[in-house]
């Protein structure tokens, strides 16, 4: 307010260096503190002055400048647009060549400000010839170095394809391959984000991540002590695992499936959400694994994510991988039942308070539809008679006039549960699919006892 920027200004020029980089320093520190800032600096034309010289410059002022450049890209997609059209990505790489690795660091930062908001910003970042050298920065000895370069070659993949696959030509994948197993927790989560990222567009990309000899090494990140190590690690693994059965199979063959189980164990919140995910992809491709998820003793965890869990987003995914389980077969259906799980997605698709998130109670309802559409297994439907409403009654109702006509034992079971009294109570609409189940059940009686 008292026009301090514009005062600034003039004092990039100075003759003085420690002025010039004090200056470069204050701007960066005005730029960061909020969106307004940033734009007063950029409209005061300074952003010209600050890289008019950078090459010349010493460590200091590189450094400065590289903070003034990140500051406020940060802030939103025009803010980074307005330092790619001053030229300041061509002095960046040029950052990226300095032999300071202070300086290097800098400059990745600000290209990873830049690159995450979009992919015209991200392909920007690449035609400017960031990748290569990026990469090269994660072959740096120093760590600091290693997770920044790590982490803006990650805002660059995770836009397109095309993107990532500029990161896979440049060689990254083999040298973060080999960082997973790098004793410091914050360069992990950003190699393990990485790779996600690249892993995520394709099959293709995702094979060339798995090919990268991830399995098993990968699943120690799952038993980490940091929590964020273990969240992208469980993230990588779904990535992989969503693409194709091969892959999935892949995952079950190196023991993943187990060790993602455990790490739902082990965790609360959203750390759980990708292990969860992964369960539901595995299970959807077949039924193989499917069953090799419930031969894991996958189906006991998710159950209790379902109850546990107070987000609804992470309860909506638990009931998804629950119904992915349990829609392939009657065998599979089974075990999701005697879980006891269908009593809880009932309550969740008919508690009022879950109904505001209609994804929640979409997803309990499909998970009800694809486990019950499957189920034989008559002692888990039969509480569902008593409580379910009519869109799921409709199923449960199926299911039994498709057992009870073959099978003497439930039949006699049904009459004393009160299963068949039950029935009677339903109102059906004359000639509609409900009604004709009805008419199945009865026809199995004697009139009297359905009287």
């Amino acid at each position: 307010n008292s026009g301090v920027v514009c005062l600034l200004r003039p004092l990039l020029l100075d003759v003085i260096p420690s002025i010039r980089q004090t200056v470069a320093l204050a701007l960066g520190r005005l730029a960061d503190y909020d969106v307004a800032m940033a734009e007063a600096v950029v409209k005061a034309g300074i952003l010209p002055q600050l890289i008019c010289a950078l090459p010349e410059e010493n460590r200091y002022y590189k450094k400065a400048a590289a903070f003034v450049l990140r500051a406020i890209a940060k802030h939103s997609p025009q803010l980074a647009q307005a330092i790619v059209q001053c030229g300041a990505l061509e002095m960046l790489v040029i950052c990226l060549e300095d032999f300071d690795p202070g300086v290097k660091e800098g400059a990745s930062w600000a290209f990873g400000y830049i690159a995450r908001h979009n992919a015209e910003l991200s392909q920007a970042v690449v035609d400017a010839g960031a990748v290569p050298l990026l990469v090269l920065c994660i072959q740096e000895p120093e760590i600091a170095l290693k997770r920044i370069a790590a982490s803006t070659l990650s805002d660059i993949s995770k836009h397109s394809p095309e993107l990532a696959q500029t990161v896979v030509d440049a060689g990254a994948i083999s040298h973060l391959a080999q960082m997973i197993t790098n004793p410091d927790a914050k360069l992990k989560r950003q190699v393990l984000s990485t790779l996600s990222q690249i892993a995520k567009h394709s099959v293709d990309l995702a094979e060339l991540v798995v090919e990268a000899e991830i399995f098993p090494v990968v699943l120690t990140c799952l038993k980490d002590s940091d929590e964020y190590v273990k969240k992208n690690g469980a993230t990588l693994i779904r990535e992989i695992a969503k693409h194709t059965p091969e892959l999935s199979q892949l995952i079950v063959n190196s023991g993943g499936v187990a060790a993602v189980i455990d790490c739902i164990g082990s965790c609360r919140g959203t750390v759980r959400l990708p292990g969860i995910m992964t369960l539901g992809y595995v299970a959807a491709h077949s039924e193989n694994l499917s069953m090799a998820v419930i031969v894991s003793k996958g189906i006991s965890p998710l159950s209790t994510c379902l109850i546990e869990e107070h987000e609804d987003h992470i309860k909506a995914a638990a009931a998804w991988a629950l119904g992915q389980i349990g829609r392939h077969t009657a065998e599979h259906a089974r075990h999701v039942a005697i879980a006891n799980v269908l009593p809880t997605l009932l309550d969740i698709f008919v508690d009022t308070r879950s109904s505001e998130d209609l994804k929640m109670k979409a997803s309990s309802f499909k998970a009800l539809k694809n486990i019950l559409q499957k189920c034989t297994y008559l002692p888990a439907l039969e509480p569902l008679l008593h409580e379910a409403p009519p869109n799921i009654m409709k199923h449960v109702i199926g299911q039994f006039s498709k057992v009870l006509p073959h099978d003497s034992k439930a039949r006699r079971l049904f009459v004393t549960t009160g299963g068949l009294k039950k029935v009677q109570e339903i109102k059906a609409e004359p000639g509609s699919l409900l009604q004709e189940y009805i008419n199945t059940i009865n026809n199995c009686y004697p009139e009297e006892i359905v009287r």
